[in-house]
């Protein structure tokens, strides 16, 4: 059961009747930075309703490697496992807590049973395919036609309208991951940011200047 207070930020989105089976029938969890919410391969039961921080939701390739497809933040769901969930098919992503994360878990069927009996469950839901095809979109579309230098300022710039705080606490193999090349590479192309006066570097720390 989740406590009315907790989803008091969903009202704009959600009848009463909706907020009333969220509160019923879902679950709370917390999961602390770096912990896996859900991972590739897994059958999923639960869609993720995310509350408080951030996640990371990513692809895998063939060795291993990851690649950055959206964030979510508060409100958010993840377009993704709802796809999975819907198809009940194996989740094709891998979403992973940004920071310390609060998530409300709704169960399968339920999720199912309000898409085809409550409207502004259905709306949401359909909004939230849009937003991540459009940021899916967007990833493609650096990936297609975005120099490295280029993919990584806006990383960068992506990052402190995420957190709210030019001051970011992340090490150079961390964003390497996130864009899916190598830790050399981000070393390189961060002190060109530097000598471009768009970047100070620090230890694990980069402030951003022009954004």
């Amino acid at each position: 059961m989740v406590e009315k207070e907790l989803l008091q930020p969903f009202h704009y989105l959600f009848d009463s009747q909706i907020v009333n089976n969220i509160s019923n029938n879902a679950l709370l969890k917390t999961f602390n930075k770096g912990e896996i919410i859900i991972d590739i391969g897994q059958n999923l039961e639960f869609i993720p309703l995310l509350i408080e921080g951030n996640i990371k939701v990513m692809r895998e390739d063939d060795q291993g490697d990851e690649l950055l497809l959206y964030v979510l933040e508060s409100g958010d769901t993840c377009a993704m496992s709802l796809t999975c969930c819907m198809a009940k098919s194996i989740s094709k992503i891998r979403a992973v807590a940004d920071e310390n994360v609060q998530v409300i878990m709704i169960p399968l069927t339920n999720m199912r049973e309000w898409f085809n009996t409550n409207e502004s469950w259905r709306d949401f839901i359909l909004q939230s395919y849009q937003i991540r095809f459009d940021e899916m979109l967007e990833t493609i579309d650096t990936l297609a036609f975005m120099k490295m230098d280029e993919r990584l300022f806006k990383y960068l710039t992506d990052q402190v309208k995420l957190t709210a705080n030019t001051n970011l606490e992340i090490t150079h193999q961390e964003i390497a991951e996130d864009l899916h090349t190598s830790r050399v590479v981000v070393s390189r192309l961060l002190k060109q940011l530097e000598k471009e006066n768009k970047i100070e570097l620090g230890r694990n720390k980069i402030i951003v200047i022009d954004f």
